[in-house]
C-alpha cells in the first residue's frame, strides 16, 4: 500500500518559516519524482516544487524563497520555506510520480497558513 504522509504545516507569521516534510512508503522511493504542490481556497492545484532525476524547479512565485530535497535512505521528501507570505497561504500536497510506468500518488495534504 503507497503512503504518502506530510507533516510540519502550521501558522506562521509573514516572514517566517516552515519545512514541510513527506515520507513515502510502499515505493521505490529513488525512482520516483517528487513534487510538492499546493491548493489554495477557490484556486486550483499548482506546482510549487518539483524534484527529479538531476535537478529541481520551481515555481516562479517560490524561486529564491523555497527548497525542495530529498533523502533517499529516509523515503523522506522536504520543502523549506522562507520568507513566507500571506498568499502561500494554501494546503500544501506532495506528489509521487513515475511517468514511465503510469504510477502517480498524492498526499492528504497539510495546511500551511500564513497570516499576522
Amino acid at each position: 500500500q503507497v503512503q504518502l504522509v506530510e507533516s510540519g504545516g502550521g501558522s506562521v507569521q509573514p516572514g517566517g518559516s516552515l519545512r514541510l516534510s513527506c515520507a513515502a512508503s510502499g515505493i521505490a522511493f529513488s525512482l520516483y519524482d517528487m513534487g510538492w504542490y499546493r491548493q489554495a481556497p477557490g484556486n486550483q492545484r499548482e506546482l510549487v516544487a518539483r524534484i527529479i532525476r538531476g535537478g529541481t524547479n520551481y515555481a516562479d512565485s517560490v524561486k529564491g524563497r523555497f527548497t525542495i530535497s530529498r533523502d533517499n535512505a529516509k523515503n523522506t521528501v522536504y520543502l523549506q520555506m522562507n520568507s513566507l507570505k500571506p498568499e502561500d497561504t494554501a494546503v500544501y500536497y506532495c506528489n509521487a510520480r513515475r511517468l514511465s510506468a503510469g504510477m502517480d500518488y498524492w498526499g492528504k495534504g497539510t495546511l500551511v497558513t500564513v497570516s499576522s
